[in-house]
C-alpha cells in the first residue's frame, strides 16, 4: 500500500465571502477600538489580533498527518510531528460535532493510553467540504486493519468528551462567566 499523506494546506481554502465577512468584523472592532481606547489601544488590539490570526493559519497550513507501514505521523504545525506506531492505536473511528454552522467530521484515533487523537489534514464540514472523506478514512483503516491484529482492535466506551457539543460548552461557559463576573462584582463592591 502506498503511503498516505494529508496536508493542512492542501485542505483549508478560504473562500471570498468568508474572507469578506472576516474582514467586515475586523474593520468594526478596530474602529471600536480607535474610538474607544484611543491609538495606543487601538495599536495593542491591532497586533494581538494579527498575531493570533497569523498562527492560527501558520499551524493550520503547517499542520499534516501521514499514514505509513511505521504508524500514523501526526504534526499540527510545530516541529517534525509525533509517530503512533500501529500497536498503540487501539481504535480509529470518526467524530461527529453538529453545530449551527453544520456537520464536521474529524477521523481520529484512540491510544492505549486511553488518548485521543485527531488527525489533521482531513477532515470534511461545511466550510470547508472534502467529497473524498469517506473513501481517504476507509484507506487510513485500510492501513489499520492490515497493520494491526484483530484482538488489538478495541473499541473504547463512550465518555464525557464524546457527550460535549459545541451548544452544551457554550451553556457550561456562558454560566461560568456568569458566575465568575458576578464574583468579581460582589468582591469590588465590597
Amino acid at each position: 500500500m502506498t503511503e498516505l499523506i494529508f496536508r493542512g494546506r492542501d485542505r483549508y481554502r478560504p473562500s471570498w465571502g468568508h474572507f469578506a465577512g472576516l474582514c467586515a468584523v475586523l474593520a468594526v472592532q478596530m474602529a471600536v477600538a480607535a474610538y474607544k481606547l484611543g491609538p495606543v489601544g487601538f495599536c495593542w488590539v491591532l497586533g494581538v489580533t494579527v498575531a493570533l490570526i497569523g498562527l492560527g493559519l501558520l499551524l493550520a497550513f503547517r499542520s499534516w498527518t501521514t499514514v505509513g507501514a511505521g504508524g500514523i505521523t501526526v504534526c499540527w504545525g510545530i516541529g517534525s510531528g509525533r509517530t503512533y506506531p500501529w500497536h498503540e492505536i487501539r481504535w480509529i473511528d470518526v467524530r461527529e460535532t453538529r453545530s449551527q454552522y453544520g456537520t464536521s467530521l474529524v477521523p481520529r484515533m484512540f491510544l492505549v493510553s486511553g488518548r485521543r487523537r485527531a488527525l489533521p489534514g482531513l477532515h470534511h464540514s461545511e466550510l470547508y467540504p472534502a467529497p473524498d472523506f469517506a473513501v481517504e478514512f476507509r484507506r487510513i483503516v485500510a492501513w489499520w486493519e492490515l497493520s494491526t491484529d484483530e484482538s488489538a482492535r478495541v473499541r473504547p466506551p463512550k465518555g464525557l468528551r464524546d457527550r460535549l457539543t459545541p451548544a452544551v460548552i457554550a451553556v457550561v461557559g456562558t454560566v461560568l462567566i456568569t458566575v465568575v463576573g458576578g464574583l468579581v462584582l460582589v468582591v469590588l463592591a465590597n
